[in-house]
């Protein structure tokens, strides 16, 4: 069952820090900066639950939405297994076969280890969801990074302006002091942490490519370099066009985890020689 991927200790421990991060916040650093009965902690309270709830559900439909897998009846298309790698001279339909599942494995799909099955437009097994992050699920776990660093640096934020605003000047104050700091380091690790992590896969989707295809395109590159010629990733058509192949066609459901009705069966992509 899918819900058993929350019985994970990673999984658990994501929901756990959510849940600290969301205390600390509202209870102690905003009560203490303008206080949660006044209008202005009405206010930073109300917009950090939006988006504790938002990084909450990005993070359940990461967790339960299938990354998709390579379903038994799929097939090479008969005029692509015509065709005739250029460097290998081989059937592309024969280099297209994983090894482990002995079944054909379709452009962009991946052998995952973990899960023992190939996975469709696979980017990496991402053991903070306890799943693989492939063709279905990975827009919910790039709005979920994109939630998650928005809610860390506002935290960051109402830490660092609650800490200015509070009178040190009282007797056994150095507990509050240890609290403050570590808490702030602490967030302030996790918002550096998942931006980095947040602009890292923003490049990968403006060139349209996964974190395996990084990979195996820097290699390629250094070869296609040593042997005089130029190489690019077959996927990366536009900016706009890569985009929206993951995000979507309409901006205004870029930023809903679950609107991926756009999305075809994930066994074939356009090419930028197709475009």
């Amino acid at each position: 069952m899918k819900l058993n991927r929350f019985a994970s200790i990673p999984v658990c421990g994501v929901l756990t820090l959510m849940g600290f991060v969301y205390y600390i916040t509202i209870f102690i650093f905003i009560e203490d900066w303008v206080g949660l009965a006044t209008s202005a902690g009405t206010l930073n309270a109300l917009i950090f639950t939006l988006m504790a709830s938002l990084s909450l559900f990005s993070f359940v439909a990461s967790v339960l939405t299938d990354p998709g897998y390579v379903p038994p009846s799929a097939a090479p298309d008969v005029e692509a297994a015509a065709v005739l790698d250029p460097k290998t001279h081989k059937d592309s339909s024969q280099l297209r076969q994983c090894e482990k599942c002995s079944r054909y494995k379709p452009p962009r799909a991946h052998h995952c280890r973990v899960c023992r099955v190939c996975v469709l437009r696979m980017d990496h097994h991402c053991l903070w969801i306890n799943n693989c992050v492939g063709h279905w699920n990975y827009k919910a776990f790039i709005v979920l990074i994109f939630y998650a660093t928005a809610a860390s640096i506002y935290s960051t934020v109402v830490i660092m302006n609650s800490s200015s605003h509070k009178d040190w000047d009282f007797a056994g104050v150095l507990p509050f002091k240890i609290f403050y700091i570590i808490s702030g380091t602490m967030m302030a690790g996790l918002s550096i942490t998942l931006s980095t992590l947040l602009g890292w896969h923003i490049y990968l989707i403006t060139r349209n490519m996964t974190t395996i295809e990084y990979h195996e395109g820097t290699r390629a590159a250094w070869l296609a370099k040593k042997s005089g010629q130029i190489y690019r990733h077959p996927f990366n058509i536009n900016i706009y066009a890569n985009i929206s192949s993951v995000l979507g066609p309409n901006m205004l459901k870029w930023f809903c985890p679950t609107a991926v009705s756009y999305l075809k069966d994930g066994t074939s992509f356009p090419t930028s020689h197709q475009s």
